[in-house]
This record gives C-alpha cells, structure tokens and sequence, in this order.
C-alpha cells in the first residue's frame, strides 16, 4: 500500500498541473471508485464540473486537491485521493490513450499548460475518490481537512508535528512499537515498509512493547523514522512493480535502498547475520534478531 512518500510524490507531481485549472469534464468508468462520496455519480460529476482547482494538499496517506469556489450555500469543499493497494493518478495530454484499469477521468484546462486529463486508475479498485467538506482540525482551527482525514494524526514531516505530544501519547500507549507506528490516528504515513525500516536503523524489535520504550530510544526511532522518510521520498518512493508510480508512470526506486523490509534471507547490513521475516497482522515483519532484540526494561 502507499505509503506517505509515494503519496507526497504523487502530490508533488500533480500541483504544478492542477493549481488553477478548471474542470471541464468529468467522466465516472467505474462508481465502486466513488465509495466514498456521498452520493451517485451523478452528484460527483455536477458538484465538480466547472470547479476550479487549487493546491493539492496531503496527510499521511491521504490527497485532497481543494476548490476554489463552493456552490452557494456550502461550505469549503475537496476532491479526496485515497490509493489504496494499487490507485494511480496519471497526468496525460487530453487526447492521450487511456488505461483500461481507468476508473475516473477529469479533464481540466490549466492557463498556463492548456488542456490536460487526470485519469484515476485503479487495478484492485480499493482506492477511491470523492467530494468532501472540509472541516478545521483538531489542534488548529484555520487548517482545513477533508471531513474523512479529519481523525489521521499529523505525519511526523508535517512541520507542525508535536514531537513532544507524540512521545507522551507513545509512552501511554499499552501496545507494541510497530502496531503503534501503524496507527495512523497516533502517527500518519507509516506503513509497513518504512516501519521495518525505521526500527532496523534505530535497532529497535517490532514486538517492543511501548511501556518498556526509553524516551532517549524513542526519541531515536522517530529522528530514523524521519530520515527513512525524507529519504524515499527524494528517491521517488518504493516500487516493487508497476503499480506504484508517479503521475507520469514512472517508478521510485528506493526499493534499492532498502535494509530490511523483504530481505529475508539476505546478510543484514550492520552485522552480516540474516534478515528475519515474522507473520504481523496478516503481514510480515523483517528484521534482524541480532540487532533488533527485545529489551527487558526501559
């Protein structure tokens, strides 16, 4: 599943086409991709017809491009992205083939680029779109959020995470540290990959319960979480196939990079034993049993 720095890339990559551009057309392949939206089809194609788009914005795993301009009596509105296992969203010239995994399209006119499409293309069709009403978060009022966001906690590269908020609430937590860093109502943007990751460069096991987690190690863990981050993000993010790309098609390739998650077998890069791989939560953990040992205390 993409996880924040596939996410971010896929925003990136569409500000510069969407910012400004107005919706001319929309065209729904497939409604399973609108899930999430409140209403037919036929509401989401009238409400964004003719909306202008602004800058795309993102928590965690989540993408929303706001509108400009809501329909009189409404308030502030978005287009939510979620990509699911396998959603791509592709910037293509208008008259450009179309996938045939393409589940929305949206034609758009930008002042600067002219004519442009943004095809919604999903294999598994787990990832959606919507319209949604933006509402203030939590810790700061005039931040507006998708309704659907509105429970994901800050990434820890927002640069208004509280560090300190972060590592009380973690210390309070009476689970273990990998099931912490998946909660995304805790910590948003972590996934599976950069979790293993995260705790093989801070040398910490999977299955530490949190109670027994030094703040100094703590501390440790969410600076590696950071750096494994910002570095799959100016790698492009991580590609295992074609279904993780950016919205010109093309693959992160941070997959080369990687320490720990699908290593199994391979010699750990600290100290040569081998990587280990652990059924977790209908899913695998990768680490090395002698770097990464359960502590007994704090």
């Amino acid at each position: 599943m993409p996880e924040l720095p596939e996410v971010e890339v896929v925003r990136a990559g569409l500000e510069p086409a969407v910012a400004g551009a107005t919706v001319t057309r929309v065209e729904v392949l497939d409604e399973r991709s609108l899930r999430r939206h409140l209403g037919p089809a036929e509401d989401f194609i009238e409400r964004l017809t003719g909306s202008v788009l602004t800058t795309p914005e993102r928590r965690g795993k989540f993408l929303w491009i706001p509108l400009a301009h809501p329909m009189a009596g409404e308030g502030p509105k978005a287009v939510v992205v979620h990509l699911g296992m396998s959603g791509q969203v592709l910037l293509r010239e208008r008259a450009a083939p179309r996938s045939r995994l393409t589940r929305v399209v949206l034609e758009i006119e930008h002042p600067e680029h002219g004519p442009l499409r943004v095809d919604f293309v999903d294999q598994r069709i787990f990832g959606s779109m919507a319209l949604d009403q933006l509402v203030a978060t939590r810790d700061d009022p005039a931040q507006l959020v998708p309704s659907q966001v509105a429970h994901i906690a800050r990434d820890p590269l927002d640069p208004r995470f509280d560090d300190r908020a972060f590592l009380r609430a973690l210390a309070a937590k009476q689970t273990t540290i990998k099931r912490a860093l998946l909660d995304q109502t805790l910590i948003s943007g972590i996934g599976n990959i950069y979790a293993d990751e995260s705790l093989w460069a801070a040398r910490v096991h999977y299955d530490q319960p949190t109670a027994t987690l030094s703040r100094a190690r703590a501390t440790t863990l969410l600076a590696e979480v950071r750096l494994v981050l910002a570095r799959a993000l100016a790698e492009g993010g991580t590609s295992f196939d074609a279904q993780y790309v950016n919205v010109n098609g093309a693959s992160g390739y941070f997959s080369h990079s990687l320490n720990a998650y699908g290593q199994q077998g391979e010699p750990c890069p600290r100290c040569g034993r081998p990587i280990v791989r652990e059924s977790f939560m209908n899913r695998g953990s990768h680490f090395c049993p002698y770097c990464q040992r359960i502590r007994a205390s704090r």
